[in-house]
Parts: C-alpha cells; sequence; structure tokens
C-alpha cells in the first residue's frame, strides 16, 4: 500500500526568515506528521519595494540560507515565477498538479491571516485543494462559528496548532537592522551573514563599513 504523502505549504514574504517562521514550520511539521514542508516566498510588485524590503531574489536565497540545515525544509520559487498579483489559489493548484490527486496538502497559516481566509481569491475552491494548519498567534482571537458561517465547511478543513509562541516581527527586525541595534537569536545565523555581506534593510556594506573605518 503506497504512503500517502503528507505536504505543509508555508508562503509568506520572508523579509527576512526569521527563527520565528522556521519555529512555526517545524512545530507543524511534527504536530502533522509531515514529509517535508516547502517555504514559498510571495512575490511583491516593484513599486512597492523601498530601502527598508529587499528584493524577490533576495529573500529566496535568504529563505534556503535559512533552511539549509533541516532536511525535511525545502523552498520552492513558484510564486517569483508568476506575474503578479500571484493567488495562494496558483500556488496550490500547481502544487496538487505535481504531487498528485492522493497526497495530503497542508497550507500553513497565522491565526490572523486564517480569519481572513474567507475573503482570499477563489476561497471556496482553497478547500478541495488543501487542509489548514493554523497556528495560534499572542493576542489573536480566531472565531470558528463567525469564519464557519462565512466560508462553510472551512473548520472541518482546519487544525489548530497551539505554538510555539514566538513574538518576531520582520518589521520590527528590518527597523532594528537599520538602527544597528541586535538581532542575534532572532535571524539565523547565515541569514545575517547575508544580510551583512550585501548591505540589506539599512545595515552597511562592507566596503561602506571599511570606508568609515578609515576615516576615523
Amino acid at each position: 500500500m503506497a504512503v500517502i504523502q503528507r505536504i505543509g505549504i508555508y508562503g509568506g514574504t520572508f523579509d527576512p526568515i526569521h527563527l520565528g517562521h522556521l519555529a512555526i514550520a517545524e512545530e507543524a511539521r511534527w504536530a502533522l506528521d509531515l514529509h517535508q514542508v516547502i517555504f514559498v516566498p510571495a512575490a511583491r510588485q516593484p513599486f512597492k519595494m523601498d530601502s527598508t524590503t529587499a528584493d524577490a531574489s533576495r529573500r529566496l536565497i535568504m529563505t534556503r540560507l535559512a533552511c539549509s540545515s533541516n532536511p525535511a525544509f525545502t523552498v520552492s520559487d513558484s510564486e517569483l515565477q508568476r506575474a503578479v498579483p500571484s493567488y495562494t489559489i496558483d500556488t496550490l493548484a500547481l502544487f496538487r498538479a505535481h504531487f498528485g490527486a492522493h497526497a495530503d496538502l497542508i497550507f500553513i497559516l497565522g491565526a490572523d491571516a486564517a480569519r481572513d481566509l474567507p475573503r482570499w481569491h477563489r476561497a471556496r475552491e482553497l478547500m478541495t485543494l488543501a487542509r489548514f494548519a493554523v497556528i495560534e498567534r499572542p493576542g489573536v482571537r480566531l472565531d470558528l462559528h463567525q469564519l464557519d458561517r462565512e466560508l462553510p465547511g472551512v473548520v472541518e478543513r482546519l487544525t489548530i496548532i497551539a505554538g510555539p509562541q514566538l513574538i518576531i516581527s520582520s518589521t520590527e527586525l528590518r527597523r532594528r537592522l537599520a538602527t544597528g541595534q541586535p538581532v542575534r537569536y532572532q535571524i539565523p545565523e547565515a541569514v545575517y551573514a547575508y544580510i551583512c555581506a550585501h548591505g540589506l534593510y539599512g545595515v552597511a556594506a562592507p566596503q561602506q563599513r571599511q570606508n568609515s573605518s578609515s576615516a576615523l
């Protein structure tokens, strides 16, 4: 009898990816006995970029660096290969076609995002392609009755995962990086090294730091 593959799909901007993202993915992998978790960095329109964010190619590289030490983690550039806007329905349809009808696809998302599921593009079709693993977030209350009223049947396709309750924000990390505050123990070391090497998020690039030191 063939073993049914259980595949977690975890989307996000990952700008930058941090230890909270990795902890959530690992918790979902353990709680749901997933064979693998696929990280899918989201596309973003060029006119929304500024000096405090990283472009898609760099976010993809950082995500790969962050996931490299876990054999159960892989990274897909599928959303970055499509023209914007790129919808979750397109991503799930792609993985459904790749893994086949019998694979168990589980889309991982936070409780805050789950509250908006009824308003996602082609939300009813999403339920035919995957189940949902909802990670609880501190201070976020998910009303399952309300959610099921707005999107009938979704609660039957949903699993709540309690932890981990790590409060790490990519927005706050970008601010800390830009102002020179420490981010150690919040970002994987390989990712932080890449940020510093390429002068991302307002961090001075190596040549800039060298010139600054020479001027002292």
